[in-house]
């Protein structure tokens, strides 16, 4: 089976379901979407780039091995340099002769095969490091997206304390509440800002994480600083059917690779078995014979003897490599059920967690926040009970935004292990 660019193109595209725009083009102040920082990694990610020059080079392998044997020519002089009458040249025979190697067992086409399946097992290779690629941009791509969230959330947090010191002035004004209540409240404050310039910092930190996946040191996407990505952090993936994802483990080219590797150890176990079969020298030369003057054809034909016996432990270590193979694959395919599985709980869980905090408990914490500030401002209610209803409720959203951050990371994951995404893909 081969692979492209565009194939994986295709299952990363949808790797999340909270992605912008379509549009690969860039603009100054538009939010990066995934395929554009898709794109960007594809074309610049190095790791992608070696292949381009390790395949030219397998071409090249497979070329030589369809190269036959070179045809060799020869010179001997006899009868020279040696005593009495042959002390000189006078009796001296010169022979030129052209031998060729005539290959039997097929050996030649076991040389282009195994070359062709170390090419075939190398474009394999390129498809599991385009998914690992792919897979690294849609991590990094969440990350942003969460930091946004969590920046946005401090931003709450600022204004909730904001709010907070302002109420409680009017509460100390009005000898409803000890000065000391007041210094808190600008203590909680300070503490909010101070969270909210590191949130800040945390985001710019992931947008050049971001970016280096397609080579840059700075937090920029094609001479363009990146500033918010195109993400619905809170629309949720679903967690997928665990037996259709099973299914798909076949098109993982980890697993592929397996049979890619299996035909590779097929062809070198042909090309041990052609070396029972020896290889078989024939030449033709013409040699003068000085004395007489005379010319006359000389033929020859060489073979190796006992060619089955040596080729005996190739075979053997051929066969045990094959083996070897079969063995392997069915590690990884167990391994990688295993984790599919495990996998398909924490996002099942996830995607429970982050919906029963945005539909249920955000609300009402939400809610309860409204009603302790309105009680707050009235004396109904004292500061630390205030302060601990905006702590309940900046806990869920924080909550809310790691779990569906999870949800998402655990979903790319996936689609890394079965190379396929959870749902048909819209046009």
């Amino acid at each position: 089976m081969r692979y492209s660019s565009a194939c994986a193109w295709r299952t990363c595209l949808f790797v999340i379901a909270f992605l912008g725009s379509s549009t690969c083009a860039i603009a100054a102040d538009a939010p990066l979407t995934l395929e554009q920082a898709i794109a960007a990694a594809l074309q610049k990610d190095p790791r992608l780039q070696t292949f381009s020059f390790r395949l030219r080079a397998a071409d090249a392998r497979v070329a030589q091995a369809a190269l036959p044997p070179a045809l060799e020519v020869s010179l001997d002089l006899e009868n020279v340099a040696g005593t009495g009458e042959t002390s000189g040249f006078d009796d001296a025979e010169a022979t030129f002769a052209l031998s060729q190697v005539i290959e039997l067992g097929d050996k030649r086409e076991s040389r282009i095969g195994l070359g062709q399946a170390g090419r075939d097992a190398m474009t394999i290779d390129r498809a599991a490091a385009q998914l690992d690629v792919l897979a690294d941009v849609a991590r990094r791509f969440i990350t942003v997206a969460q930091r946004q969230q969590q920046l946005q959330l401090s931003r709450e947090a600022v204004e909730l304390a904001q709010h907070t010191v302002v109420a409680s002035e009017r509460r100390v004004n009005a000898a409803k509440s000890p000065h000391a209540e007041l210094d808190r409240a600008r203590i909680a404050l300070d503490r909010a800002l101070l969270d909210e310039r590191g949130a800040g910092i945390e985001l710019d930190t992931a947008r050049s994480q971001l970016a280096a996946t397609w080579g840059e040191t700075e937090p920029v996407i094609n001479g363009e600083r990146i500033g918010d990505v195109a993400a619905d952090l809170f629309a949720l993936p679903p967690p997928g059917d665990f037996p259709e994802l099973a299914a798909r483990l076949a098109g993982n080219p980890d697993l592929l690779r397996f049979a890619s590797e299996a035909r590779l150890r097929d062809a070198e176990l042909r090309l041990a078995a052609g070396q029972r079969r020896p290889n078989l020298t024939v030449g033709v030369g013409l040699r003068h014979l000085e004395a007489t003057n005379d010319q006359a054809f000389v033929l020859s034909a060489s073979m190796p003897l006992f060619s089955a016996r040596r080729a005996s432990s190739l075979v053997a270590e051929a066969e045990a490599n094959r083996e070897l193979v079969d063995s392997e694959e069915r590690v990884a395919r167990i391994r990688a059920q295993a984790i599919l599985y495990e996998l398909h709980q924490q996002i099942t869980q996830a995607t429970l967690v982050a919906r029963t905090l945005k539909d249920d408990i955000q609300p009402r914490s939400a809610e309860a926040l409204k009603e302790t500030e309105y009680a707050y401002e009235r004396g109904r209610y004292s500061y630390i009970e205030l302060v601990d209803a905006q702590r309940e409720y900046l806990s869920v959203r924080e909550s809310l935004i790691e779990a569906a951050a999870t949800a998402h990371t655990l979903r790319a994951e996936i689609e890394r292990l079965t190379n396929a995404p959870l749902t048909a893909a819209t046009p």
